[in-house]
């Protein structure tokens, strides 16, 4: 596991980079890739925008063989007051497409999400390498 920090958008450019290059390093497709890169994109952004900054633990896993990486977005900021809301496929509280949290999830194979108000904000994402038996059956 590696821990990348998120305090700017420079930080988000390496949060893009790393999460590119593990996935590839894992034998990820270009496709696969690139869902990764967006979703870990949108999940940083989201780290720094609405949590005040936090940090990415990303995860190279190896269950049955089967490779997949893990990301792990948290955040101590004010957290999300509806889930469901937050969730909903156009639902912003800026000026984005809407599309963050709900894009990230269909861009995955599993995601969890775990915020409290006052608390932040953990948001888990995995992704599995495809063309390969899934080990929780997801994908």
């Amino acid at each position: 596991m590696t821990s990348l920090p998120i305090g700017s958008d420079v930080d988000l450019a390496w949060v893009r980079q790393r999460v590119r290059q593990t996935a590839a390093e894992l034998g990820f497709g270009l496709v696969q890739q690139t869902k990764l890169v967006t979703a870990a994109s949108e999940l940083a952004r989201n780290t720094l925008i609405h949590g005040g900054g936090g940090h990415m633990e990303i995860t190279p896993l190896d269950e049955g063989h089967v490779p997949g990486l893990r990301l792990s977005f948290t955040d101590s900021g004010p957290g999300i007051r509806d889930l469901d809301l937050a969730m909903t496929d156009g639902y912003t509280t800026g000026i984005g497409l809407g599309s963050g949290l709900s894009g990230a999830r269909r861009l995955v194979d599993e995601f969890s999400i775990d915020s409290r108000p006052g608390h932040g904000t953990t948001v888990t994402v995995t992704a599995w390498v495809t063309g390969l038996p899934s080990p929780r059956g997801a994908g």
